[in-house]
Protein backbone atom coordinates (compact mmCIF):
# COMPACT_ATOMS: atom_id res chain seq x y z
CA UNK A 1 0.00 0.00 0.00
CA UNK A 2 1.37 3.22 -1.18
CA UNK A 3 0.78 6.29 -0.10
CA UNK A 4 -1.80 8.09 -2.15
CA UNK A 5 -3.49 11.25 -1.98
CA UNK A 6 -6.44 10.03 0.19
CA UNK A 7 -5.67 7.12 3.09
CA UNK A 8 -6.67 3.51 2.68
CA UNK A 9 -10.24 3.65 4.59
CA UNK A 10 -11.02 0.52 6.57
CA UNK A 11 -14.40 -0.31 8.43
CA UNK A 12 -14.67 -2.81 11.04
CA UNK A 13 -18.66 -3.39 11.46
CA UNK A 14 -20.23 -6.05 14.06
CA UNK A 15 -22.43 -6.94 16.60
CA UNK A 16 -21.48 -6.46 20.52
CA UNK A 17 -18.53 -8.95 21.58
CA UNK A 18 -17.68 -9.91 18.28
CA UNK A 19 -13.88 -8.88 18.59
CA UNK A 20 -14.37 -5.24 16.68
CA UNK A 21 -12.09 -3.62 18.63
CA UNK A 22 -9.77 -5.62 19.34
CA UNK A 23 -9.31 -6.48 15.86
CA UNK A 24 -8.90 -2.96 14.84
CA UNK A 25 -5.86 -2.66 17.50
CA UNK A 26 -4.11 -5.60 16.41
CA UNK A 27 -4.77 -4.73 12.46
CA UNK A 28 -3.78 -1.08 13.39
CA UNK A 29 -0.35 -2.37 14.90
CA UNK A 30 0.19 -5.46 11.90
CA UNK A 31 -0.06 -2.67 9.64
CA UNK A 32 2.46 -0.15 11.44
CA UNK A 33 5.10 -2.66 11.77
CA UNK A 34 4.75 -2.78 8.05
CA UNK A 35 6.07 0.85 7.67
CA UNK A 36 2.64 2.50 7.76
CA UNK A 37 0.64 5.13 9.07
CA UNK A 38 -2.17 4.59 10.77
CA UNK A 39 -4.69 6.15 12.48
CA UNK A 40 -7.38 4.40 14.38
CA UNK A 41 -10.50 6.07 14.66
CA UNK A 42 -12.22 5.01 17.99
CA UNK A 43 -16.06 4.16 18.52
CA UNK A 44 -17.40 7.51 19.74
CA UNK A 45 -20.13 6.06 21.29
CA UNK A 46 -18.59 4.21 23.62
CA UNK A 47 -16.59 7.60 25.20
CA UNK A 48 -20.29 8.81 24.76
CA UNK A 49 -21.71 6.50 27.32
CA UNK A 50 -18.79 6.88 29.60
CA UNK A 51 -19.07 10.64 29.42
CA UNK A 52 -23.14 10.59 29.92
CA UNK A 53 -23.35 7.39 32.30
CA UNK A 54 -26.02 6.32 30.05
CA UNK A 55 -27.27 4.81 26.77
CA UNK A 56 -28.14 7.76 24.13
CA UNK A 57 -31.75 8.34 23.51
CA UNK A 58 -33.55 7.86 20.15
CA UNK A 59 -33.12 11.65 19.38
CA UNK A 60 -29.15 11.35 20.15
CA UNK A 61 -28.39 9.13 17.83
CA UNK A 62 -27.77 11.15 14.73
CA UNK A 63 -25.20 13.50 16.57
CA UNK A 64 -23.27 10.42 17.29
CA UNK A 65 -23.45 9.00 14.04
CA UNK A 66 -22.17 12.31 12.19
CA UNK A 67 -19.56 12.41 14.48
CA UNK A 68 -18.38 8.70 13.98
CA UNK A 69 -18.01 9.58 10.18
CA UNK A 70 -16.33 13.29 11.07
CA UNK A 71 -13.47 11.86 12.78
CA UNK A 72 -13.34 9.03 9.96
CA UNK A 73 -12.95 11.37 6.63
CA UNK A 74 -10.75 14.17 8.52
CA UNK A 75 -7.78 11.93 9.19
CA UNK A 76 -4.49 12.61 7.07
CA UNK A 77 -2.49 9.51 7.20
CA UNK A 78 -1.46 6.33 4.75
CA UNK A 79 -4.81 3.70 6.75
CA UNK A 80 -7.58 4.98 8.62
CA UNK A 81 -8.86 2.03 10.56
CA UNK A 82 -12.64 2.88 12.09
CA UNK A 83 -13.56 0.58 14.81
CA UNK A 84 -17.06 0.83 13.85
CA UNK A 85 -18.82 3.25 11.58
CA UNK A 86 -22.22 5.16 11.66
CA UNK A 87 -24.07 2.43 9.84
CA UNK A 88 -23.80 0.67 13.17
CA UNK A 89 -25.48 3.85 14.73
CA UNK A 90 -28.19 3.42 12.12
CA UNK A 91 -28.89 -0.46 12.94
CA UNK A 92 -28.96 0.36 16.45
CA UNK A 93 -31.49 2.76 16.07
CA UNK A 94 -33.89 0.50 13.68
CA UNK A 95 -33.64 -2.38 15.91
CA UNK A 96 -34.09 -0.36 19.77
CA UNK A 97 -35.93 2.88 18.26
CA UNK A 98 -37.84 1.45 15.07
CA UNK A 99 -36.31 4.44 13.66
CA UNK A 100 -34.70 3.99 9.71
CA UNK A 101 -33.97 7.26 8.96
CA UNK A 102 -30.38 7.17 9.33
CA UNK A 103 -29.91 4.58 6.99
CA UNK A 104 -29.59 6.88 3.85
CA UNK A 105 -26.68 8.80 5.87
CA UNK A 106 -24.64 5.48 6.86
CA UNK A 107 -24.88 3.80 3.63
CA UNK A 108 -23.11 6.84 1.80
CA UNK A 109 -20.71 7.10 4.47
CA UNK A 110 -19.93 3.23 4.20
CA UNK A 111 -19.45 3.27 0.53
CA UNK A 112 -16.35 5.99 1.26
CA UNK A 113 -14.27 2.72 2.80
CA UNK A 114 -11.92 0.85 0.50
CA UNK A 115 -12.59 -2.07 2.95
CA UNK A 116 -15.15 -3.15 4.77
CA UNK A 117 -15.01 -5.95 7.22
CA UNK A 118 -17.51 -7.32 9.57
CA UNK A 119 -16.89 -9.51 12.13
CA UNK A 120 -18.44 -13.06 12.48
CA UNK A 121 -20.61 -14.18 15.65
CA UNK A 122 -17.96 -17.33 16.66
CA UNK A 123 -16.69 -15.33 19.73
CA UNK A 124 -18.67 -15.83 22.96
CA UNK A 125 -20.13 -12.96 24.19
CA UNK A 126 -18.63 -10.88 26.84
CA UNK A 127 -20.79 -8.15 29.26
CA UNK A 128 -18.77 -4.94 29.11
CA UNK A 129 -21.01 -1.99 30.94
CA UNK A 130 -23.36 0.52 28.81
CA UNK A 131 -23.12 -0.83 26.03
CA UNK A 132 -23.89 -4.47 26.09
CA UNK A 133 -27.40 -5.04 25.55
CA UNK A 134 -27.43 -9.20 25.92
CA UNK A 135 -26.18 -12.29 23.58
CA UNK A 136 -30.08 -12.07 22.02
CA UNK A 137 -29.29 -9.28 19.94
CA UNK A 138 -26.54 -10.53 18.46
CA UNK A 139 -28.06 -12.25 15.61
CA UNK A 140 -30.52 -9.46 14.60
CA UNK A 141 -28.24 -6.82 14.61
CA UNK A 142 -25.65 -9.00 12.35
CA UNK A 143 -29.11 -9.65 10.13
CA UNK A 144 -29.61 -6.04 9.74
CA UNK A 145 -26.01 -5.27 9.08
CA UNK A 146 -25.61 -7.57 6.21
CA UNK A 147 -29.46 -6.27 5.11
CA UNK A 148 -28.04 -2.88 5.08
CA UNK A 149 -24.41 -4.00 2.79
CA UNK A 150 -26.37 -5.97 0.43
CA UNK A 151 -28.02 -2.87 -0.82
CA UNK A 152 -24.32 -1.41 -1.27
CA UNK A 153 -21.55 -1.23 -3.51
CA UNK A 154 -19.36 -1.54 -0.85
CA UNK A 155 -16.49 -4.57 -0.82
CA UNK A 156 -17.32 -6.46 2.65
CA UNK A 157 -16.32 -9.61 3.71
CA UNK A 158 -17.40 -11.41 7.27
CA UNK A 159 -14.03 -11.95 9.28
CA UNK A 160 -13.32 -15.17 12.02
CA UNK A 161 -11.64 -17.05 13.98
CA UNK A 162 -9.87 -16.27 17.47
CA UNK A 163 -6.99 -13.86 18.28
CA UNK A 164 -4.12 -14.46 15.67
CA UNK A 165 -6.22 -16.57 13.38
CA UNK A 166 -8.69 -13.29 12.97
CA UNK A 167 -5.95 -10.99 12.53
CA UNK A 168 -4.30 -12.60 10.02
CA UNK A 169 -7.91 -13.51 7.93
CA UNK A 170 -8.11 -9.78 8.05
CA UNK A 171 -4.98 -8.86 6.61
CA UNK A 172 -5.76 -12.23 3.87
CA UNK A 173 -8.83 -9.67 3.40
CA UNK A 174 -7.08 -6.93 2.92
CA UNK A 175 -4.28 -8.37 0.87
CA UNK A 176 -6.82 -9.75 -1.39
CA UNK A 177 -8.72 -6.90 -1.50
CA UNK A 178 -5.57 -4.81 -2.62
CA UNK A 179 -4.49 -7.10 -5.30
CA UNK A 180 -8.55 -6.68 -6.88
CA UNK A 181 -7.67 -2.77 -6.27
CA UNK A 182 -4.99 -2.72 -9.10
CA UNK A 183 -6.38 -5.52 -11.35
CA UNK A 184 -9.16 -3.19 -11.31
CA UNK A 185 -6.66 -0.08 -12.46
CA UNK A 186 -6.31 -2.60 -15.93
CA UNK A 187 -10.10 -2.72 -15.95
CA UNK A 188 -9.96 -6.25 -15.53
CA UNK A 189 -12.31 -6.99 -12.12
CA UNK A 190 -15.79 -7.29 -10.86
CA UNK A 191 -16.98 -6.13 -7.59
CA UNK A 192 -17.53 -9.43 -5.53
CA UNK A 193 -20.09 -9.79 -2.14
CA UNK A 194 -20.82 -13.00 -0.16
CA UNK A 195 -23.59 -15.03 -2.11
CA UNK A 196 -24.78 -15.82 1.27
CA UNK A 197 -24.77 -12.68 2.88
CA UNK A 198 -28.28 -12.05 4.45
CA UNK A 199 -27.51 -15.70 6.36
CA UNK A 200 -27.00 -15.21 9.91
CA UNK A 201 -26.09 -18.82 10.50
CA UNK A 202 -22.33 -18.09 11.73
CA UNK A 203 -21.43 -22.23 12.42
CA UNK A 204 -22.99 -22.63 8.69
CA UNK A 205 -20.57 -19.42 7.36
CA UNK A 206 -17.42 -20.57 9.42
CA UNK A 207 -17.50 -24.58 8.42
CA UNK A 208 -17.79 -22.31 4.72
CA UNK A 209 -15.16 -19.80 5.49
CA UNK A 210 -12.43 -22.34 6.43
CA UNK A 211 -12.39 -24.75 3.22
CA UNK A 212 -12.40 -21.63 1.25
CA UNK A 213 -9.22 -20.75 2.74
CA UNK A 214 -7.94 -24.17 3.15
CA UNK A 215 -8.41 -24.78 -0.47
CA UNK A 216 -5.45 -24.39 -3.00
CA UNK A 217 -5.18 -21.69 -4.86
CA UNK A 218 -3.17 -20.89 -8.32
CA UNK A 219 -1.85 -17.52 -6.66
Amino acid sequence: MARTASPVRIALLGAESTGKTQLTQALAAALGERGHRVIVVPEVLRGWCERQGRTPHAHEQVAIAHEQARQALTADTDVVIADTTPLMTAVYSHLLFQDESLYDFALAHQSQYDLTLLTGLDLPWVADGLQRDGPQVREPVDALLRAALARTNVTWQVIYGSGQARLEAALRALAAHTEYAQRADNHTATPWAWSCDSCSDAECEHRLFTRLLSAPTDR
